[in-house]
């Protein structure tokens, strides 16, 4: 248990630190700092037991912090955890690396945010106790919003405040469905309240079909603000136009990924009737992101908001396989976290590398930089067919599973994989890929190659990034340079691992695949009873209804 706690004490060491030395100290201050935790969290890798057992581990009795409220300091993670852990140890140092030149105003703040922020991610992928984990939840949003609020861009302010209002309202939401189940179970067993993880999710599961509809929309209505689900979604793409580059980076690679990964953890264990009562709402919901996110960066000319549309759409697709409720889809949503954590942090990296250099995101203002800056169009082409799904890189075995898993997933089709979807939703989700793929190409074809663009004198330029006086006249061919070694640094790791896990995915599929069977347990014989007694209704009242109230009480599991 010493290094889970390590994990979330040396950030808050490191953030301190940062704040107590000189402007200029502080970002090798950081790095050093992120580098440490970094070391930690590869000796805890090394350490964790349970990498093909999906137990969690250490899960020990913690030290008890509010005694009248239940609460405990309990840490413990499985497999999924851990790699999402080391993705946020790996994402830290090298959004940070990239940050370097560009922020060149409160240094000691920047870089400090960015410590505290991790201290609060790591405490959420290690809390055993639902209060816990709803601290550091909510606690990654106050840097988050500091970060964008003060180092973004023209509009960062406003980003800012849509940023925590949606994240707040939605956090506070899946808190009163936390506190309805640790409230029944404490009145139903007159114990006293307890918040632990695993009593909760033994106590939803026995609650009746009609609660367990209220608890899941309650726990899943928050987590999909975070996602983010459509409609709930406009949040992110303001918040990824406006943040400096180290701020998307981490939006995109971690903050975003806490939302799955609560409904994985919560939302889908502790109410299983009321998630396949609701699994074709939230069903559809993904589908309209994923196609509509697609068509939005059809047209979108801001390459950063194309990206962070994207993301929507993405992510869209990693829940739909997980509403399958086979292991396919659940395996395949579980890998497309970190999947989509290294490719995207790519590009946006990418984005900002040359927004440093022409102050501009607009590919009507620049483009064919092929001509100008060859090895960062190597590595922007290299994450955005990662992110595009090309066969030998890392998205297309998460793409794969997902489909197949939404695929298989139907009551007609004697596959062996138990699911509520099926061909229908597949078609739909891969004609969205489709349009992935020609909107990524389109934003290669101006952005990377074609004829030369760049701005003229006089362009005007945000003051995104930085917030530092930068030559804003006419970007001469001697004046923008390629990538530089520490920028190659920062990206590098992340381009290694889209190449490891898409040639050789067996490991990381062997880690995920028991978390996997895990989550979808409860759910095979809910399945399997509700395909033995269809509903009268056909599919689309039977989602109508579901999306309307509450269906009768299906009696308790057992």
């Amino acid at each position: 248990m010493t290094l889970a706690v390590l994990l979330i004490v040396l950030p808050l060491i490191g953030a301190v630190l940062c704040l107590g030395v000189s402007e200029r100290a502080a970002k090798t201050v950081g790095l050093i700092a992120s580098l440490v935790v970094l070391a930690a969290a590869t000796l805890l890798a090394f350490e964790f037991p349970a990498w093909t057992t999906g137990a969690f581990w250490p899960n020990e009795e913690g030290w008890k912090l509010f005694t009248a409220f239940g609460v405990e300091f309990r840490l413990g993670t499985d497999a999924v955890g851990m790699l999402l852990i080391i993705l946020t140890a790996v994402l830290i140092p090298c959004s940070m690396l990239v940050s370097f030149s560009a922020i060149t105003q409160r240094q000691r703040g920047f870089y400090a945010q960015f410590l505290f922020m991790e201290s609060a991610v790591m405490l959420a992928f290690l809390a055993r106790d639902v209060i816990l984990f709803y601290i550091g939840y909510e606690f990654t949003l106050v840097p988050l919003f500091l970060i964008v609020a003060i180092w973004g861009g023209q509009d960062r302010r406003p980003a800012a405040i849509k940023l925590w209002v949606y994240s707040f309202v939605g956090s506070v939401i899946s808190l009163v469905g936390f506190i309805y189940l640790a409230a029944g179970h404490a009145t139903d067993t007159g114990t006293p309240i307890n918040f632990s993880v695993q009593t909760l999710v033994e106590y939803g599961q026995t609650l009746p079909a009609s609660t367990q509809w209220w608890v899941f929309l309650a726990i899943m209505g928050g987590f999909a603000v975070k996602v983010p689900f459509v409609p709930v979604h406009s949040w992110l793409p303001l918040a990824h136009g406006e943040a400096p580059t180290a701020g998307s980076v981490v939006l995109a690679g971690v903050v975003i990924k806490i939302g799955q990964y609560g409904a994985l953890r919560f939302a889908f264990p502790m109410a299983p009737e009321g998630a396949l009562a609701l699994a074709p709402f939230f069903a559809a919901l993904a589908l309209i992101g994923i196609l509509g996110m697609s068509l939005v960066c059809w047209v979108q000319n801001d390459v950063k908001r194309l990206v962070a549309y994207s993301s929507i759409a993405h992510m869209g697709l990693a829940l739909l396989a997980m509403f399958a409720f086979n292991v396919v889809g659940m395996e395949g949503g579980i890998l497309y976290m970190v999947n989509h954590g290294l490719s995207t942090a790519g590009m946006f990296m990418c984005i900002g590398i040359m927004y440093e250099r022409y102050h501009t995101k607009d590919m009507e203002v620049v483009g064919g930089l092929m001509q100008r800056m060859p090895v960062w169009s190597v590595f922007m082409v290299f994450f955005a067919m990662a992110s595009l799904a090309l066969p030998g890189l890392n998205g297309f075995v998460s793409e794969f599973l997902c489909l197949m898993g939404i695929y298989t997933a139907d009551a007609g089709m004697k596959t062996g994989f138990p699911g509520i979807l099926g061909p229908t939703y597949a078609f739909l989700a891969a004609l969205a890929l489709i349009l992935g793929a020609l909107y990524v190409l389109r934003m290669l074809q101006k952005f990377v190659f074609g004829p030369l663009r760049e701005p003229g004198h006089g362009h005007a330029h945000g003051g995104h990034d930085s917030h530092s006086a930068h030559g804003h006249g006419n970007h001469a061919a001697h004046t923008i340079q390629d990538v530089n070694f520490r920028e190659i640094l920062a990206m590098a790791p992340l381009a290694i691992a889209c190449i490891v896990i898409g040639i050789w995915p067996t490991p990381i599929l062997n880690v995920i695949e028991p978390c996997a069977a895990n989550a979808v347990a409860p759910y095979v014989k809910l399945i399997e009873r509700d395909l033995a007694n269809p509903p009268r209704a056909t599919a689309d009242d039977s989602a109508t209804k579901a999306a309307a109230a509450p269906a009768a009480d299906k009696g308790a599991i057992q």
